[in-house]
């Protein structure tokens, strides 16, 4: 296999009230050797005048490939351009400094006007229109097959599942000859003027949060498939996203600017579910709320969020301070609780953790709770202990996991962290996401210069299985927004 090699083309003149509207699709498969690459398609149409289209990354393909595509438009309503009918192109990489062609052996690649679709011989059955996400409304999932003529198919079908193939599922694909005229108002017949015939299908996915499938074509010598090479496609919804963050309290300086950067990370990653500890409001005054720093940063946020809030205790002598939880998804359930002895609300060991159960679409309910507690010297195992019972309080079959966030006052690997972790059985979601980035030998355990208090723990067997978790408020991102830095992960239903 080459460093690169054309996939498809697409060139499909659509008939619109306003005019035709001719559109250029371009696929390529690329070696992945080097993080820094630059692929663009050269093409020229009729008038015989050469461009330059960038392309961009649209998927994996196998463990060391990459498919980049592009796509252009000409025509339709308004539009002064003259279309550019047939088209010459060729594929260029540059990639580690190093330059790549696929340019046919330098005879270039050709496809007519309204041809409906070309697939390279080398890959005889192809899926097309790639989907690898599922929208929250999304119960099909549709799949396009291009079959190369030289196939001669008899029956072109998907082999897929739901559970990682605990069971299988087979969809049948349908060729259809009116695939241009009804799908792209295009008179390109179906098989097209280069051969290559399409057949479609739709995956009822449901409820599920992850399909996997391939496409295989029976022909006369036997079944062609398409893997993936050798991975298998997949689409699935989007992740979990979790994040926490310690706010200090209404003590940061320009706090309008900061508590504006913490929105736009919010807003920026999507995260479903918020933890914040030291959220502050005025002591007194009937529109203390108002003022809620927790509030003011869902006011500022992209999407409507849920906010469960309660305070612990007086913080620097003029604020109700306390802990919150915001979230995207439906709260069916909020509760606070003191896991520290006293309740003294002038006390700073006085601790009380909030507690919201959110049902998260393909996901399930989630317990969380936003967790601040004092150090180990200042009581730290008996909250512990408090939280972890009253967690288990809530536990049930119909809850998916059990998840921990906040400022624990515990060094990593010192005693708060380790009664955590061993007595309590809980995980560094942080520290097992990082661990596939530390060296052999490592094994996960926590590294000399770790100083974080600041932890997202799940409790062992549950439904969830962490796949990225990064530091946030960094100089090199969002800027520093308090005394402490947030913490950000990603999970995924196990397989």
């Amino acid at each position: 296999m080459n460093t690169i090699e054309t996939l498809y083309a697409g060139n499909v003149v659509a008939k619109t009230p306003g005019g035709p509207r001719q559109t250029l699709t371009f696929a390529v498969l690329i070696e992945n050797l080097a993080f820094d690459k630059n692929v663009e398609v050269h093409w020229a149409g009729t008038d015989g005048n050469w461009r330059v289209l960038p392309c961009h990354f649209t998927r994996s393909a196998g463990l060391r490939h990459e498919v980049w595509e592009a796509e252009i438009h000409f025509g339709g309503e308004f539009a002064l351009e003259t279309l550019p009918g047939d088209v010459t192109f060729a594929f260029h990489l540059r990639m580690a400094g190093v330059d790549f062609w696929d340019s046919n052996e330098t005879r270039n690649y050709c496809i007519k006007a309204d041809a409906g679709i070309w697939v390279s011989p080398r890959w005889p059955l192809l899926n097309v229109r790639v989907q690898t996400h599922l929208g929250p409304d999304d119960e099909y999932l549709p799949i396009t097959a291009a079959a190369h003529p030289w196939l001669q198919p008899k029956r072109v079908f998907v082999r897929w599942t739901a559970d990682n193939w605990m069971t299988t599922n087979t969809s049948e694909c349908v060729f259809w000859r009116h695939h241009w005229e009804k799908t792209h108002a295009s008179s390109a017949r179906n098989p097209s003027e280069t051969g290559t015939s399409i057949w479609v299908t739709h995956l009822p996915v449901h409820d599920a949060y992850r399909v996997e499938y391939a496409l295989a074509c029976e022909e006369q010598d036997g079944t062609i498939w398409d893997n993936n090479f050798g991975v298998n496609y997949c689409a699935r919804h989007d992740r979990l996203s979790l994040m926490t963050l310690n706010l200090h309290c209404c003590q940061e300086e320009d706090q309008e600017a900061k508590l504006w950067a913490i929105a736009r990370a919010i807003n920026d990653h999507r995260v479903d579910i918020v933890c914040l500890q030291e959220v502050a409001q005025p002591w007194n005054g009937e529109t203390a709320f108002d003022a809620n720093t927790a509030k003011l940063i869902r006011d500022r946020l992209a999407q409507p969020y849920q906010l469960v809030h309660d305070w612990s205790h007086r913080g620097f002598g003029i604020y109700r301070e306390g802990c919150a939880i915001l979230s995207r998804h439906d709260i069916e359930l909020k509760d606070s609780c003191y896991v520290s002895p006293g309740q003294d609300e002038n006390s700073i060991h006085s601790r009380r953790v909030v507690m919201a159960q959110v049902n998260v679409p393909h996901v399930g309910r989630l317990n969380v709770f936003s967790v601040h507690l004092s150090w180990w010297q200042d009581g730290f195992s008996q909250q512990f202990d408090r939280l972890n019972a009253w967690a288990r309080e809530k536990e049930s079959p119909a809850v998916a996991a059990t998840l921990l966030l906040g400022d624990f006052n515990a060094k990593a690997g010192a005693e708060g962290y380790t009664y955590v972790t061993r007595v309590g059985g809980f995980e560094d979601q942080y520290l097992k996401a990082q661990a596939v980035f530390r060296p052999p030998g490592s094994n996960g355990r926590v590294a000399p210069d770790d100083q974080r208090i600041d932890y997202i723990f799940l409790r062992p067997g549950n439904r969830l299985d962490v796949k990225n978790a990064k530091v946030l408020f960094t100089p090199s991102d969002y800027g520093r927004v308090s005394d402490h830095a947030g913490y950000y992960a990603e999970f995924e239903p196990p397989l």
